[in-house]
């Protein structure tokens, strides 16, 4: 699906001026700051919903910070390893679960649920660039939609608590509130089968995590994922992870 996206674009950009506007995938977003030239103005002030909180609607990609060895493709330096900041470069692992995580390296990450289609982890499913998300922020409820899978995540603004006792689930249960400009998503209710990142950091039922989603200009936004599982883990820890914004464009079908 990413070389759809590569093609359906470099085919809409040899369109003439007429037929634009029929190209989905290159539509102009409405409310978008532009440069002179019509280009969109990433640098801008980040947009405000009627009640002064920052918007944080739009399509979404990690940023690319690392060239793959392997294939020159550019890709996140997290999205193997996202606890590759921390001490050792690794996550604070208790002993099962570094031993089951260099086992995993050793291959490569083969074996992860998603080669059974099954669905990502968080923030598994945010990392991958080319299979972006897109996050829809209303009143009472906001949605994060995952592009690869057709997945999608509901954070509930209204006040509830996260559920007691919950069914575990693949993205687990999430409320959300406003600190400030930055949203803050806790989440809890996983199940123990998905992994936190390509390269198989893995966790249990226990896991509890803290998201907080700060955008700093229309562009760009800063989520710091927090992570709480005392079974897998020797401490709490966290990592930043940055995000662009894909402007004037949308999600793709993928399977």
């Amino acid at each position: 699906m990413p070389y759809v996206r590569i093609v359906v674009a470099a085919v809409a950009a040899l369109l003439v001026a007429g037929t634009a506007s029929s190209q989905w995938l290159r539509y102009p977003t409405r409310g978008t700051p532009r440069l002179p030239d019509g280009t969109p103005n990433l640098s801008a002030p980040a947009p405000r919903t009627a009640d002064g909180h920052p918007d944080l609607t739009g399509v979404w990609e990690v940023l690319g910070d690392l060239v793959m060895p392997t294939d020159g493709r550019v890709r996140s330096k997290y999205v193997y390893n996202i606890g590759v900041d921390q001490a050792g470069g690794a996550a604070p692992l208790q002993p099962w679960a570094r031993a089951l995580w260099d086992t995993r390296q050793k291959a490569l990450g083969v074996g992860a649920p998603t080669e059974r289609c099954l669905p990502h982890g968080i923030p598994d499913a945010m990392l991958t660039r080319t299979l972006p998300f897109k996050i829809v922020q209303g009143p009472g409820l906001t949605i994060i939609l995952f592009e690869e899978f057709n997945n999608w995540r509901q954070v509930f603004t209204d006040g509830r608590p996260l559920p007691d006792d919950p069914q575990p689930a693949w993205l687990g249960y999430s409320v959300g509130r406003w600190d400030g400009d930055t949203f803050v998503i806790d989440s809890a209710g996983f199940n123990d089968k998905s992994w936190l990142d390509a390269g198989g950091t893995p966790h249990t039922e226990s896991l509890r995590t803290t998201e907080r989603f700060r955008r700093r200009d229309f562009g760009h936004m800063d989520v710091e994922f927090a992570f709480d599982d005392p079974k897998a883990f020797t401490r709490a820890w966290s990592t930043t992870v940055t995000f662009a914004l894909l402007p004037d464009t949308d999600l793709l079908e993928s399977h």
